[in-house]
């Protein structure tokens, strides 16, 4: 699996925006190539509002353009998102300075997305049916392991991505591995 790897404050504001999580999760939903107005149209938004925060995301290689097709005489570009893991690395020989901005950003990006899952999993609680599980452990395993689990998860992820029968349910899944310095 393809490792897309963050590592200045630029590439991490862009990726941590709300908005432009939103655009991405809009893009990873699509089962094919989609142009920024279909985004757009999914979203209730102006075309041009998504197309410039998707510019951003194009530049940091979370989306990127496929395919364009001439319609009516106007080219259409056709998108899609990376489908691999995103890794937020720290630049060790960032200053003091920069280093607190990056631990902010990564503190922003982390709350929204804890956010957003966790009013997913109690909205899911409201249901006629009301599922969802939670499950929080510690592990012992190799650097390998680890990798090798991540890569596990996003793998199964990427296989069950698409609806395929009648019977599937759509779940959310929100997942984290870190690796923890004992005391």
């Amino acid at each position: 699996m393809e490792t897309k790897e963050l590592s200045t404050i630029e590439e991490i504001r862009i990726y941590s925006d709300p908005y432009r999580m939103k655009i991405l999760s809009h893009f990873q939903r699509m089962d094919h190539p989609a142009t920024i107005k279909e985004i757009a149209d999914k979203m209730g938004e102006v075309p041009a509002k998504v197309y410039y925060h998707a510019k951003k995301l194009e530049s940091i290689g979370l989306i990127y353009l496929v395919s364009t097709k001439e319609i009516n005489g106007i080219n259409a570009k056709y998108y899609e998102s990376f489908k691999g893991a995103v890794r937020i690395k720290r630049d060790d020989g960032a200053d003091e300075a920069a280093k607190k901005i990056f631990i902010s950003e990564t503190q922003k990006l982390l709350s929204d997305l804890y956010d957003e899952n966790k009013r997913k999993f109690l909205t899911a609680q409201n249901n006629d049916k009301p599922y969802g599980n939670l499950s929080n452990s510690e592990v012992y395993l190799t650097e390998e392991e680890a990798k090798e689990f991540f890569e596990w998860i996003n793998h199964f992820v990427d296989e069950h991505h698409a609806r395929k029968n009648s019977e599937q349910c759509k779940y959310d899944i929100f997942t984290t591995i870190a690796k923890t310095i004992e005391n």
